[in-house]
């Protein structure tokens, strides 16, 4: 019963972990992505956050699996989700660029989307 409720905890750290990771790395990546790309010309920043942003999320989910947050065979779907939370948070972000609050909290998409596919692959792998 202990060791159960300890294996509880500690996976609920790791997921912890995995959607802080995924959300501050890409986050970082496509605020980078769209500093280079307006420095090139205006539409570039959005160029560059969509790159930016796609590079954050495989950099963020190899670092996760480098860490042992999530298991080699669930890296690809982790991705795959982290990939549909930046586009669901990009259009979040895009439609309310009014001010800075929903565009950021936004970010936490991207961390949720690679930590339900991680979820949902570790449910399928023990099926």
């Amino acid at each position: 019963m202990i060791d159960e409720l300890a294996d509880i905890q500690f996976m609920a750290l790791k997921n912890l972990l995995l959607f802080l990771i995924v959300s501050a790395v890409d986050a970082i990546c496509i605020l980078l992505g769209s500093f280079i790309g307006h420095s090139i010309r205006s539409i570039g920043l959005f160029t560059g956050a969509i790159t930016g942003g796609v590079l954050g999320v495989a950099a963020a989910v190899w670092l996760a699996a480098c860490l042992r947050l999530l298991e080699r065979a669930s890296y690809a779907a982790t991705f795959v989700g982290g990939l549909i939370g930046f586009v669901v948070a990009a259009v979040i972000a895009v439609k309310n660029l009014r001010g800075p609050v929903i565009p950021m909290a936004a970010v936490g998409l991207i961390g949720l989307g690679a930590l339900l596919a991680k979820i949902v692959s570790n449910k399928r792998a023990a099926l």
